[in-house]
């Protein structure tokens, strides 16, 4: 019977996934039309922080409770997931375009940060209340490259759509509240079921858990990219990313000190490495096709094989 009610859970908390994707993705691109503002800084910035919202959350209420430690195993882990698994299986499914600046500016950016972390954890196996201080100038720094970009590359406004405004502000806040609530239902339910097999903790943490927190990702990236709305699914996960690092480990921070334990060294590596192959992957023909999303796919099977010896 238990098993039964966990299957149905897992089958509602899909649906709530994908039909809140959906609403989100057209939600917030319908108001990116009207408004004529960029769908890559719509990408990079609401979609991008709504969809990091259970990292945020995990890492700052465990540092509100005294256990900061998992911070960096999640956010790396996420930022690993959302480049290698999620761009990969997107761009398996369908090429995804790139603009310019993404090729130019974003992406090296979401690089910088990745050895700024990686350096700020070397310097003493933890980053302090100061450290999280740098890390937040530097996402004060990002979102007004951001907010900069928005008014240079303002686009023609588009009042055409039938839909009025607070209708699709409605669609957007009420799909990415499905997202967050149908990937939590979802990592609960998967979670207890895989239990009932026998898997241990650490597995679960590994595979369900991690691909949990980041199906929100997963499923607007998917979406996006199918709508045709490419700029939102790249700019989503460059955008993740770029916020994973420097609001919510730097937030936590400022909570507490987090711990950056030696076994992270090779985790942010493979982040930075994975970073690296979307940048190559995407730097010739502004696109991300279909044999480099086999390579990420490939990469991250090879990781986890790592993590499992």
């Amino acid at each position: 019977m238990d098993m039964l009610i966990q299957i149905v859970l897992l089958v509602v908390g899909f649906v709530m996934l994908v039909k809140g994707a959906d609403w989100f993705v057209e939600g917030v691109a319908g108001i990116a039309e009207k408004f004529g503002i960029p769908q890559l800084v719509i990408g990079l910035t609401i979609v991008a922080m709504g969809t990091s919202a259970p990292e945020a959350a995990v890492s700052i209420t465990s540092a509100m409770k005294g256990s900061a430690g998992i911070t960096i195993g999640n956010v790396v882990g996420s930022n690993i997931l959302n480049v290698l698994v999620i761009l990969g299986l997107t761009a398996v499914i369908t090429r995804v375009a790139v603009q310019k600046s993404t090729v130019r500016y974003e992406i090296p950016f979401m690089l910088i940060i990745t050895l700024v972390l990686l350096g700020l954890g070397l310097s003493g196996n933890e980053i302090t209340f100061v450290e999280g201080i740098i890390l937040w100038a530097l996402f004060i720094v990002y979102m007004v490259y951001l907010f900069r970009m928005a008014k240079n590359q303002k686009e023609e406004a588009d009042d055409s759509k039938k839909q009025p405004v607070w209708m699709l502000i409605l669609l957007g806040i009420v799909g990415a509240v499905l997202v967050v609530w149908g990937a939590d239902i979802s990592v609960d339910a998967a979670s207890a079921i895989a239990k009932m097999f026998g898997m241990s903790d650490r597995l679960i943490g590994l595979t369900i858990v991690a691909l949990g927190t980041s199906l929100p990702e997963l499923v607007t990236s998917v979406t996006a990219a199918r709508k045709g709305k490419a700029d939102i699914a790249i700019g989503n996960i460059v955008g993740s990313n770029v916020f994973n690092i420097l609001f919510v480990v730097g937030t936590t921070a400022l909570v507490t000190p987090v711990i950056f334990e030696s076994k992270f060294v090779i985790d942010t590596l493979v982040a930075f490495g994975a970073g690296v192959l979307l940048w190559l992957g995407v730097m010739k023909h502004k696109e991300l096709r279909r044999p480099v999303g086999a390579l990420m796919l490939l990469a991250y099977a090879g990781y986890f094989a790592y993590l499992l010896i």
